[in-house]
């Protein structure tokens, strides 16, 4: 990386109304159907369309095997691989053998900065639209001082072992892919620039995204991500909730890395990024570990930067998410990332009566559901504490949601979220209400699903 209201209360007290809202999540649910206590009515359906294909897991050990040749190369060379050095050359040479034999059609570009020549390596997968490209790419060069292997050997070796791993499932996206390693980068961002800046508009136009990665397998590791296009920060954020790890947003390396050469042309950028100089808070180290008061990467710019110089967790999560951005993003025919389809088909609630339900259809999903499945309730209702919630699972699975209670507050407006990571996502999901004592009537009102 270089330097650069009011509502009701039972006695009829006003009181404030407690809301509960959460975040959605990435994926929704395709198809929709609405069914209410014995009687049906229709909903509005959105467009079905293609479930994406499941990501694979990237071997760590592979990731760490392409390190191993760039310290090898580095160490055969001066000490570094930085631009205008051998060690650079014969970076540039490694990743372009290993992608060529795996099917890519590679390209290497040449520039001039410092009074040297600079590489850039394209590498295209056949297939998919040329009209919309999505890119991921790394910085390949070091400083002079080291071998470079966090900055920026651990996004060039997790980008590359994420092409492989496309070549290896054959992977046929809707949109084109295209992967970048860039030269210059410690210099100015001078490769990554000379590639945008040779594209003519119209390919510039083309582009559905670029994804960046440079240090992402800091020693003393953040989980920071980009907040630049929301499509592409809330893929990446999505993979994070679902390991249970919180994120920020990066703001350390901000513009100084090659995803500004593509923002600044109107490209839609992402990323991911561990942490370089800054120190580390106390509440970071105690929301991800690690020592606070100390550097994310205290061997940053310097000649430790080493194989000594990674978080195993840390390479290993990013570049499983980096594989989960590829196959999500590329997947043109998916339902975009946050979006909800809702039933708004009210439903009375009888007074302590027997429970009601509202169905959705899901169908055309692959696999199970997710462990971060979102469950959005709007109830009107006099008395909330009266209600008992259940999602029911296509299965039959009950999932409670919310008990009855001494809660004299009206309505519900919440979010809930259930691991239904057990389930299959195709069927009839099921949200059943029941007003378990006397006195008050309601409404359900809406309900959503987000996968």
């Amino acid at each position: 990386m270089t330097l650069s209201a009011f509502t009701r209360s039972r006695s009829g007290t006003p009181r404030p109304a407690a809301l509960r809202v959460a975040a959605v999540s990435a994926l929704a649910v395709t198809g929709l159907l609405a069914t209410t206590a014995g009687a049906t009515a229709a909903a509005p359906a959105p467009t079905r369309t293609t479930a994406a294909v499941a990501a694979p897991d990237i071997p760590l050990a592979n990731v760490k095997a392409h390190l191993s040749q760039f310290s090898q190369i580095a160490a055969a060379n001066g000490g570094n691989r930085a631009h205008g050095r051998a060690g650079y050359k014969a970076s540039i040479d490694y990743v372009k053998a290993k992608l060529d034999a795996a099917g890519f059609t590679t390209s290497v570009q040449t520039f001039t900065a410092s009074g040297a020549t600079g590489y850039n390596l394209i590498a295209d997968w056949p297939g998919g639209d040329p009209n919309k490209v999505l890119m991921a790419g790394a910085h390949l060069d070091s400083v002079s001082s080291g071998a470079g292997i966090n900055d920026n050997g651990s996004g060039s070796a997790a980008v590359l072992e994420a092409a492989l791993a496309v070549s290896r499932a054959q992977l046929k996206p809707d949109k084109h892919l295209r992967f970048g390693w860039w030269g210059a980068e410690e210099l100015g961002l001078i490769g990554s620039k000379a590639y945008v800046n040779g594209l003519p508009s119209t390919e510039r136009a083309k582009f559905a995204g670029y994804l960046n990665f440079d240090m992402i397998g800091s020693p003393n590791p953040g989980y920071f991500v980009y907040d630049d296009d929301p499509t592409i920060e809330k893929t990446f954020k999505d993979f994070y909730t679902g390991l249970g790890v919180p994120t920020e947003i990066e703001t350390e390396g901000d513009g100084r890395s090659d995803h500004a050469s593509f923002k600044n042309v109107g490209i839609p950028v992402g990323g991911l990024f561990t942490g370089a100089s800054r120190t580390k808070s106390a509440a970071q180290a105690q929301k991800w570990g690690g020592t606070s008061g100390q550097a994310f990467d205290r061997c940053y710019h310097s000649s430790c930067d080493s194989l000594t110089n990674i978080n195993d967790t840390a390479l290993d999560r990013n570049s499983d998410a980096i594989a989960h951005a590829l196959w999500t993003l590329s997947a043109g025919g998916t339902t975009p990332p946050g979006t909800d389809y809702e039933n708004t088909t009210p439903v009375a609630i009888p007074d302590a009566g027997a429970a009601v339900t509202s169905s959705i259809a899901v169908a055309g999903r692959t696999g199970n559901a997710p462990a971060t499945l979102k469950v959005s309730v709007n109830i009107k209702h006099t008395y909330r504490g009266d209600l008992v919630l259940d999602l029911l699972a296509p299965d039959g699975t009950a999932y409670r949601l919310k008990n009855s209670g001494s809660d004299s507050a009206d309505d519900i407006v919440a979010t809930y979220t259930v691991n239904a990571s057990s389930e299959a996502a195709n069927g009839t999901w099921k949200l059943r209400v029941q007003d378990v004592a006397a006195q008050d009537t309601g409404t359900l009102n809406s309900w959503k699903l987000t996968f």
